[in-house]
């Protein structure tokens, strides 16, 4: 099964694979603007012929309904036709900035990622 998370955030996504158990963070997706982003997802979904989406919704917070539904919608442009997963993604950034190597704060997608695969291991309980 060949699996991608995404960390679906307003200005990066964060982008993880897992093919035969073994998973790692991908390049992430600055976004443009939602069909930009869109595109590159699907051009990724194609490329890896993936057959699971594991898409991370945070949950709890004041602003929980509002990124579910940005998110929710997100995908609904994807055309995706295989099984699409949620998952609850709260705590994954922290988790991610907890585990990087370098401690850095750059806005360069790298956290975004390291968020999306912790999902993925989360969810395959690798």
């Amino acid at each position: 099964m060949r699996a991608l998370a995404l960390d679906v955030g307003l200005k990066r996504i964060g982008v993880a694979l897992c093919v035969d158990n073994i998973a790692l963070p991908l390049a992430a997706i600055l976004r443009k603007n939602r069909n930009q982003a869109a595109l590159e997802v699907k051009n990724l979904l194609g490329y890896y012929d993936i057959s699971l989406l594991i898409v991370g919704i945070p949950k709890g917070g004041s602003s929980e309904e509002e990124m579910s539904k940005r998110i929710k919608h997100f995908v609904s442009l994807l055309d995706f036709d295989k099984e699409i997963r949620f998952v609850d993604e709260s705590g994954t950034s922290k988790e991610a900035l907890e585990l990087a190597v370098v401690k850095s704060r750059k806005k360069d997608g790298k956290l975004d990622s390291l968020a999306a695969l912790i999902m993925i291991k989360d969810y395959f309980a690798l």
